[in-house]
């Protein structure tokens, strides 16, 4: 974390999802130039979460493929604050406009400044000019699935805002080499 101002802090973030049991060296270049690993579910197994917290702190919440291990150490929905910014995380959960009951009904009573969801495999960042939520799914870091790029994003939260947001394209989806 680096610290700029009085006392304001920024958080260095690397968002992903939908790893489904696999974590690239090219992924993990990236988490260790950052402060937190976020994860969107559908992590795949459990020594995936212990790999993710060796390398740094960890936030994630379980997905739809992940067993009952992965389910008990992880929540289906997740709240936070970061460097002001409050963050509500789930897997399934839909984007402006689409979102499902469950999640609606969520980000209207908590009104958070922004929205992570999984499962999509879709790469999207969009804004909710409606309830003023900044929604990002990351789309899919993994080769399970049918995305044709894997994907991940990295940002800043500093100050009560989300800066800096970078896509990363992590090559295409295929076979994993053994």
């Amino acid at each position: 974390m680096v610290k700029f101002g009085k006392n304001n802090f920024l958080k260095k973030i690397a968002l992903i999802s939908d790893t489904h049991s696999f974590l690239g060296e090219d992924v993990i270049e990236h988490l260790q130039a950052v402060d937190e690993i976020w994860h969107a579910g559908d992590i795949g197994n459990f020594s995936l979460i212990e790999k993710l917290e060796s390398i740094n702190t960890l936030r994630t919440v379980y997905g739809n493929i992940d067993d009952h291990k992965i389910r008990a150490a992880c929540p289906l929905n997740l709240e936070w604050d970061c460097e002001g910014v409050s963050v509500f995380m789930t897997h399934i959960g839909g984007y402006p406009g689409r979102y499902t009951k469950r999640v609606k009904g969520i980000l209207q009573e908590k009104k958070p400044d922004l929205y992570i969801c999984g499962h999509s495999h879709v790469c999207k960042v969009m804004m909710d000019k409606q309830l003023n939520i900044l929604h990002m799914n990351p789309g899919a870091c993994g080769h399970a699935g049918f995305h044709q790029f894997r994907t991940m994003l990295l940002f800043d939260c500093a100050d009560g805002k989300v800066e800096n947001l970078r896509l990363v394209e992590l090559g295409r989806r295929g076979k994993i080499e053994e």
